[in-house]
């Protein structure tokens, strides 16, 4: 039997604050996914039918461009953050954590740079 009391036991075990940037990061990018979804889905809704060359132009817009780019950049950093936690929550050994976490990040990065390279070849 020991004498410390249970705070003295958690002492030294780590911070009960590490997850909290994770925590808001997720919350801010999807509070950033609301009206940068919803500009995306009318503005699909609107290209209903649309060609090749009309897509195009509607990406050629510098505005359209940009929010495109920052729906593209969001999302993926929003899926990265999550995949990251369940990987933390759900694989206990530390190789194959480590081995996830490095997969997560080159495959969103290589998927996140290929979306962002196909808008700006339409729309430069």
């Amino acid at each position: 039997m020991t004498a410390r009391s249970p705070l003295g036991s958690a002492r030294g075990l780590g911070s009960a604050r590490t997850g909290v940037q994770q925590w808001w990061l997720q919350r801010v990018t999807a509070l950033a996914l609301v009206p940068l979804c919803l500009w995306l889905g009318v503005s699909l809704i609107g290209l209903t039918g649309a060609d090749h060359a009309r897509f195009s132009a509607w990406v050629a817009q510098p505005l359209h461009a940009i929010a495109l780019l920052l729906t593209l950049g969001t999302a993926f950093y929003h899926f990265k953050i999550g995949v990251d936690e369940v990987i933390e929550d759900y694989v206990h050994a530390e190789a194959a954590k480590l081995g996830a976490r490095i997969a997560n990040t080159f495959g969103v990065t290589i998927v996140a740079a290929a979306s962002a390279f196909a808008v700006l070849k339409l729309a430069l």
